[in-house]
């Protein structure tokens, strides 16, 4: 498996590992990114805001060793400061008559290192917090909340760093 750099702008149905429960099993599987609109002619989307929220199931996992960001122009980078990899939280959909199996993550407010470039995040998950998520076996208030400043390394992104980090 790999844990790769995710672009928060990378297009509707770029496929990605996610990772999920199948009855008591769990399985890595690649979906496309972005869920179908709710409503006909409406747009896809690919995140959703968790606040006020519960997601009892289709939760699903985004591997992710740094994700990358615009803000005023310029394009930043955020991985976490121990050099870890981390997860983001997700949800994922069934295939309908018309859109596929899919998945699309989780937003929530964002934490100080990111607050200076945008007010919301994807939520990042440590790897020790991946089965309460999958799982459910904290509350999603309890699971879905920035993480202490310092979290975060944050560098201006430079499109030559395109380094992947096998598992």
């Amino acid at each position: 498996m790999h844990a790769s750099i995710f672009d928060s702008e990378a297009s509707i149905g770029q496929r990605r590992v996610v990772i999920r429960r199948s009855g008591n099993d769990i399985e890595m599987v690649e979906l496309p990114w972005g869920l179908q609109p709710e409503h006909p002619g409406g747009r896809p989307f690919t995140v959703i805001r968790a606040e006020g929220r519960t997601f009892p199931t289709h939760r699903c996992l985004v591997p992710a060793s740094e994700f990358r960001h615009r803000s005023h122009g310029k394009y930043y980078g955020f991985s976490l400061s121990d050099g870890d990899w981390f997860y983001f939280a997700g949800i994922w959909r069934p295939a309908t008559w018309d859109w596929p199996e899919a998945y699309a993550i989780l937003t929530i407010e964002a934490n100080a290192d990111v607050a200076p470039f945008h007010d919301r995040q994807m939520a990042v998950l440590r790897r020790d917090q991946r089965m309460a998520w999958l799982d459910r076996t904290a509350r999603e208030d309890d699971v879905l909340r920035p993480l202490p400043p310092g979290s975060l390394k944050v560098r201006p992104w430079n499109s030559a760093r395109q380094t992947e980090f096998a598992l």
